[in-house]
């Protein structure tokens, strides 16, 4: 499966923006999506993910409450809305999938396919 992040850009501190995961080549409904961010001289960061059905989300604490997570199957795209975004927030952030059969994970070690990336810079 192939997966392209999007939505990406600047903004300014306090502010939302959504980023977009595009999923094609699979069946996309058959993985559970997840969300990291990297920033320089860090390891990757799990963010979120979200099971298949959309029954499930798991939430980082550092974004629970300001983050949030929905997938739209027929469009093959998972969306992570993210609001109240501060200086900290700036970083590359990267989409994953990884079989539903699984249980969600935040190692990005476990997940299989990924996406190139969309930077998200936050204005102070």
């Amino acid at each position: 499966v192939q997966l392209q992040a999007s939505g990406g850009g600047v903004v300014q501190a306090g502010g939302s923006l959504r980023v977009s995961c595009a999923a094609s080549g699979g069946t996309f409904t058959t993985y559970t999506v997840g969300w990291f961010r990297r920033t320089p001289g860090k390891d990757r960061e799990f963010l979120a993910a979200i099971t298949w059905s959309s029954e499930s989300t798991y939430y980082a604490d550092s974004v629970k409450g300001r983050f949030t997570l929905s997938r739209d199957n027929a469009k093959n795209t998972v969306y992570l809305q993210m609001n109240s975004l501060d200086s900290e927030d700036t970083a590359v952030y990267y989409c994953a999938v990884r079989p539903s059969w699984y249980s969600v994970s935040s190692y990005s070690k476990d997940y299989s396919y990924w996406g190139q990336g969309t930077l998200v810079t936050v204005s102070s």
